[in-house]
Formats: structure tokens, sequence, C-alpha cells
């Protein structure tokens, strides 16, 4: 398991199981750096419509395995605790609540 940090300082467990899950996507297969950069430096952060505990962390990359898209990292947040569910590759930003935005 690994504790990673997102842009507010706070403490997001990975656990072995769900990188291994997220790697078995081809497309994601030279990812598993970017979701530590996507959590630490996101570009967007949106609350999820469906689960208002779910964060949706997203950052650009322009060369990925399927061209430029966004990554999209779901982090849940229960009291004390944060923890990735997915990550996957995406071309859009969904609406929501967005909770941070990147100055540009």
């Amino acid at each position: 398991m690994k504790y990673l940090k997102d842009y507010k300082g706070i403490s997001v467990r990975l656990t072995d199981e769900r990188l291994a899950h997220i790697l078995e996507h081809p497309e994601m297969h030279e990812m598993a750096a970017a979701i530590q950069e996507a959590l630490l430096h996101p570009e967007f952060v949106v609350q999820s419509k469906s689960d208002e505990t779910a964060n949706l962390y997203y950052r650009y990359y322009s060369k990925t395995m399927v061209g430029g898209k966004y990554l999209c990292v779901i982090v849940k947040i229960r009291n004390d605790d944060a923890f990735v569910l997915t990550a996957y590759l995406t071309d859009k930003v969904k609406k929501g609540k967005i909770l941070w935005k990147a100055k540009q």
C-alpha cells in the first residue's frame, strides 16, 4: 500500500489491489506515476454527482497511449480516511460541483 498526498496535503491510500486493477487496463500501463501527480497537482477537482463523498481529480496529459486525455483519479473521502477507488483516462471533465480549479 502507498500513501499519496493530494493538493491540500491530505493523505490518500492507494492499495496494491486498486493499483493492480487500474494498471490492468492497457491504456493505463504507464500512468502509475501520473496518479500521484494528478492528486498533488490537479487541474480540476469535482465532487461526484452520484456520491458526495467521492472527489474526481483531473489532470490533462497530451501524450498517452490513446492521445491527449484527462486522467481522472476518483478518491473516496470518509471522516479521517481517503482512498483511491479507481483511475481512468477520459476526454472531458464530468459535470458537478467544482471544488478546486488550477489557476491558468
